[in-house]
């Protein structure tokens, strides 16, 4: 790929698991009532035909990571875990009573933080209590992140015994160098001994998360990575660019220095050098840095049209409400999206008070539901189109000429109503959609908001 092009798309840009992002939210317009009403109608809407998806957030973690963005708490003391839980199911408490009546759940979603800081008694009290107001789906799909350093087979077991079928492992990157760097020691033979012991439970779809762009990284250590990872046969595979995002309140990214860091034509070296590793071990590349065995559910959406994206990644199915619980977790109506509140003594002092903890939220506008569509499907399908006229905006042909200069360089075919990424324009994919983003481009950031797109 020419550095040229590379130089003129790397620039700061959202990752998409929302439209509007949070930064570019309308708080003025949004109130408590206006969330709870929203999200009243989602579940009308929804209840009975789809279920809604849980994603609950626990925050807790040993040792910093310092590549991680991600809102957590570090500690050792294990006795935050009980009155962590009864918050939680205190504010699904709180919902299920809103909503009055009984909830269907397709999907549960379980991240961090490190899900697996937690004993397998909590998880089990957590799941149990869940279902005290809840019943499941009977095409259900529950899923958690697992730290290969301290997953145990109790976890896994417990978990499955629960209903859980997918688990993700946060590999990153197997050099010692890089792994010192972001304070993330994980022995390959840690993360060889939780897959297999998946495999053995009975897992469906077992993932590997891996990291380009990370410190002191290398071909080399990108190429070990993945014959590694290739070796396991894990079904699926996120595929990260790196988000250095140093100037967030509380990230830990200040484990290393700006120039330790791979950029540009480098840094892409590093993602082309592995996709191309993956593709000949019969990975397929399913959406934004994702990659999926032909067996895995998530490749079949993408092949069925049905794979979604939300604050909780790619789905191969879709719910039209997804509820967050725990610190900093957001909740999606559709129509509005509500985040709770970041500080954990906060969130337990609104629970206490009988509130659900929202701190901030976002009402969505008839135009913000129609650019939201048009990302949803760049994101999960690479292609939109505004035949429909329920998809039409009064932007679009402006959109169109801007995407002009993309289909020149090779990233994009403009239709007559609507556009499909390239192979070439897959990495690119954040770019693309920043052509729809009307609100970034109405109000260009005034300060660092968003890490590099490629």
């Amino acid at each position: 790929m020419k550095n040229s092009i590379l130089q003129k798309y790397n620039v700061p840009g959202p990752r998409y698991t929302s439209y509007p992002t949070v930064p570019y939210w309308d708080e003025s317009d949004f109130t408590y009532q206006n969330w709870i009403d929203t999200l009243k109608r989602s579940f009308t809407e929804s209840n009975s035909e789809e279920g809604l998806s849980l994603y609950i957030h626990l925050p807790f973690c040993e040792s910093m990571c310092t590549f991680c963005g991600c809102n957590k708490r570090i500690t050792k003391n294990h006795d935050v875990e009980h009155p962590y839980i009864e918050a939680i199911l205190k504010e699904w408490a709180i919902y299920c009573n809103i909503l009055e009546e009984k909830p269907i759940i397709k999907e549960i979603h379980l991240g961090g933080g490190t899900p697996t800081f937690f004993s397998t008694k909590n998880l089990e009290n957590l799941i149990n209590g869940i279902f005290c107001y809840a019943e499941k789906a009977k095409d259900h799909e529950f899923s958690f992140e697992g730290h290969p350093n301290n997953t145990t087979r109790a976890h896994l077991q417990k978990l499955y015994d629960l209903g859980f079928r997918r688990v993700s492992f946060g590999v990153q990157d197997y050099s010692e160098k890089v792994q010192k760097a972001i304070n993330r020691f994980q022995p390959f033979h840690n993360v060889a001994k939780v897959t297999f012991w998946a495999k053995e439970i009975g897992y469906t779809s077992i993932g590997h998360d891996i990291i380009f762009g990370l410190p002191f990284q290398e071909i080399d250590d990108i190429i070990d990575t993945i014959e590694k990872t290739n070796s396991l046969q894990p079904d699926r595979l996120a595929f990260y660019s790196y988000a250095h995002v140093p100037w967030i309140k509380g990230n830990g990214q200040r484990g290393f220095n700006d120039e330790d860091i791979p950029k540009d034509e480098t840094k892409r070296k590093l993602y082309e050098v592995g996709k191309d590793l993956l593709f000949e071990n019969e990975y397929y590349e399913i959406g934004m840095d994702h990659f999926a065995l032909k067996s895995d559910s998530l490749y079949e959406a993408f092949e069925k049209g049905k794979l979604h994206r939300n604050f909780m990644g790619y789905s191969s199915s879709k719910t039209q409400l997804m509820i967050g619980l725990g610190v900093s977790s957001i909740s999606d109506s559709w129509y509005s999206f509500a985040q709770n509140v970041k500080e954990l003594e906060d969130y337990y002092k609104l629970l206490k008070a009988d509130k659900l903890p929202i701190f901030r939220g976002h009402l969505l506008t008839e135009e913000d539901l129609i650019i939201r569509r048009h990302i949803l499907n760049l994101m999960c399908h690479f292609e939109t189109s505004w035949e429909d006229k329920a998809l039409y905006f009064a932007e679009a042909h402006e959109i169109l000429i801007q995407l002009k200069e993309m289909e020149n360089d090779g990233l994009v075919i403009i239709e007559k109503n609507g556009i499909k990424v390239t192979n070439a324009g897959k990495p690119f994919v954040r770019n693309i959609c920043m052509a729809f983003d009307l609100r970034l481009k109405r109000k260009a950031p005034e300060t660092k908001l968003f890490s590099m797109t490629i």
